[in-house]
């Protein structure tokens, strides 16, 4: 396949998982030769989401949207949100009978339903019928793909996450405060309502609590918590070196299907303590790499006796030239799947 289109309402100056995994699968696909294009809010005029600024929505339209697919002039579509220009996308590429994918990243209905009264089994009806309009489904762990084939949702495709090896690893030396008491407990990730930090920081544990990151609830939290650390929102080096100054992850989110900041953690030698929900169960599972359990508390003072070695042994197991290319192989699955249900429709006319 020699060029793709990802379409995606998340992009930067965006900081998840998402961005991460589609940035660094269109490196490593780039660096094997495929032409990889972005359409993303950063193409159009935007508006800030009500509930969360710091993500930009596009102002555009279908006839826009489709007039930039012809131009990229791509031999695959790949739609990786449900926003309003995945959503766009999606249907310009239905009623012009394009053949493309979509990728499953985040458990949109828990995230509505931790904001609004919003039933799940609405949000999962819609979420569905955008998936399965598409010929692939791309979901991240074994776990999740179970839940959505039980909701049905078809043609689901695994696609693994990587960590770069070379940035998350230990580190000498601290850029943490001196004088913050030990062990050192530490969430990175997006500081929203969804995210359940407010388990990690009601814990009561010894040392201190550190929060890596940025979001709509980052204010509030600093000043219902005087007593923890927060750093605000870390990239690059600067991050890698925040993980490795922790004795402990602590992954407190319950909605999460993956959990990139896992495999970092791991990568800087930092077990991990979380519930046994999707994404920890996965990542973490019984690779003795970290402690899972309903008691969170329990979990992050076991968790301590980890060794470091283990954790990062666990986390080069994932490659993001591995997620690349099960990415890849699933865009040509389902071309050829598309490309065959044409051939049969056309030999039964």
């Amino acid at each position: 396949m020699s060029s793709i289109l990802i379409v995606t309402d998340a992009w930067h100056p965006q900081i998840n998982g998402v961005v991460r995994s589609l940035e660094r699968t269109a490196e490593e696909l780039a660096a094997i030769g495929t032409r990889i294009e972005v359409l993303s809010p950063q193409a159009f005029r935007t508006l800030p989401c009500p509930t969360y600024p710091e993500i930009r929505l596009s102002l555009t339209h279908r006839g826009i949207v489709r007039r930039k697919i012809r131009e990229f002039d791509c031999e695959h579509l790949h739609i990786a949100t449900e926003g309003p220009l995945g959503i766009l996308a999606a249907s310009v590429a239905c009623k012009a009978g394009l053949p493309f994918t979509t990728s499953y990243h985040t458990r949109f209905p828990e995230y509505v339903s931790a904001r609004l009264p919003v039933p799940l089994s609405w949000s999962y009806r819609w979420l569905r019928r955008f998936h399965n309009s598409g010929c692939g489904c791309m979901v991240a762990t074994g776990s999740l793909e179970n839940d959505l084939r039980a909701r049905g949702f078809a043609n689901l495709m695994r696609w693994s996450r990587g960590v770069d090896e070379d940035l998350f690893k230990p580190y000498e030396g601290t850029v943490l405060p001196a004088d913050l008491p030990q062990p050192v407990f530490m969430y990175v990730g997006r500081v929203s309502v969804e995210k359940n930090i407010k388990a990690f920081l009601d814990l009561n544990l010894p040392g201190s609590k550190v929060v890596v990151g940025g979001g709509p609830q980052l204010e509030t939290l600093r000043r219902d918590y005087p007593g923890v650390h927060f750093t605000g929102a870390k990239t690059g080096e600067d991050l890698a070196r925040h993980y490795s100054d922790a004795d402990v992850f602590v992954f407190p989110s319950l909605t999460d299907t993956f959990g990139n900041v896992l495999l970092e953690a791991l990568a800087c030698g930092v077990p991990v303590a979380a519930f046994p929900v999707m994404g920890p169960i996965d990542v973490i599972g019984d690779t003795g790499a970290g402690v899972l359990s309903e008691n969170l508390q329990e979990a992050a003072e076991a968790a301590l006796e980890i060794p470091r070695d283990h954790c990062r042994k666990i986390a080069l197991n994932y490659t993001w030239a591995a997620s690349a290319r099960q990415f890849l192989d699933n865009c040509i699955e389902a071309r050829d799947r598309h490309n065959s249900l044409e051939r049969d429709a056309r030999a039964a006319e």
